[in-house]
């Protein structure tokens, strides 16, 4: 490297001084930080003192032939033990917005983990916050006496956490249940199962989706109030699913009209049940967390019995419609 020179008091001359001054501290620093990382090797513990040792003061007559025993050759080749993996609840995320709200989703009761018992699936990094696709799975391991009598979804930071519980007549050993949701910000999204003994298990998953809440609705507001309360029904009898929706903008009230520029007031469907005969598939208590034209997925095993959708909204409109169950509409 040319390093620019000239007589003293020339501003060349200064600036070389200058250089080579600050050079100089430099080489100090790293000459400090090369005798700290000595210094941490001796105190890292036996193995490491024993190297150290060992590469010690020079050897003035000829070098050892013997050769380095075999342990010693193995320790210095064997590759490090690997880092135990997380369990499925371990996380380098912080929850502390869990930790606040957990005692007003579950109370005082302990939380199990929920491996093996129910399992979440959601996108990692979501395609539109305002329609996240969840799908949760009962599948109680064979021999678990153990059986499922409600299910609730969570999502850390919405407005509103609690997506909506679902609850079933019967204990389940094996259901599965998708829907579609709204994200507002990077969030754990949790699953807390409840067994017919009252004990809860969760799981949760990390899924990266920002403004799901305040997204502008999908539909034109008058044609959502046109068709509103309206049903589908849906039977998938070789993969033992159906399907149902229900027309509603399930307004979070923290969307803006864009003409107004005034925020739309909260308007949800916030119970409906699904019932096969006289008997309940399973029911349902949500909140603004659930996207537009609420759609669910659900385990079903198709008999003679008509299916019977029943929902109601936060202005008190109930919506109720039958579905032969050997096809659907």
């Amino acid at each position: 490297m040319t390093r620019e020179r000239g007589p003293p008091g020339s501003a060349a001359g200064e600036n070389a001084m200058k250089n080579g001054k600050r050079n100089a501290r430099k080489a100090g620093i790293g000459a400090g930080l090369a005798s700290a990382l000595v210094v941490g090797s001796a105190l890292a513990g036996p193995a490491r003192a024993e190297t150290v040792a060992a590469t010690g003061p020079a050897q003035t007559g000829p070098a050892p032939t013997s050769p380095a025993p075999a342990s010693a050759v193995a320790a210095q080749t064997s590759p490090p033990p690997a880092a135990p993996r997380p369990s499925p609840l371990q996380e380098d995320r912080p929850e502390t917005t869990w930790q606040e709200l957990r005692a007003s989703v579950t109370g005082d009761k302990p939380l199990g983990d929920g491996t093996g018992l129910v399992t979440l699936e959601a996108p990692k990094r979501a395609e539109d916050a305002a329609i996240v696709p969840i799908t949760l799975r009962i599948a109680v391991p064979e021999g678990d006496p153990r059986r499922v009598k409600a299910l609730t979804l969570v999502v850390d930071d919405n407005p509103s956490p609690v997506v909506g519980t679902f609850r079933f007549a019967e204990g389940q050993r094996h259901f599965n249940l998708s829907t579609r949701i709204r994200v507002n910000s990077y969030s754990y999204v949790r699953a807390i199962a409840e067994t017919e003994g009252g004990a809860l298990y969760m799981t949760r998953v990390f899924v990266k989706a920002s403004g799901g809440c305040s997204a502008p609705a999908l539909k034109d507001p008058v044609a959502s109030t046109a068709h509103l309360g309206e049903m589908r029904f849906r039977s998938f009898a070789e993969r033992g699913e159906a399907q149902v929706q229900v027309r509603h903008p399930n307004y979070s009230g923290l969307q803006m009209d864009q003409l107004t520029r005034t925020y739309t007031p909260a308007w949800f469907v916030e119970n409906m049940t699904v019932r096969q005969g006289d008997k309940p598939v399973f029911t349902m208590t949500g909140g603004i967390s659930i996207s537009e034209d609420p759609t669910f997925r659900f385990s079903f095993a198709r008999n003679a019995e008509p299916v019977t959708v029943t929902a109601k909204d936060t202005e008190g409109r109930v919506f109720t419609q039958t579905f032969p169950a050997a096809n659907g509409t």
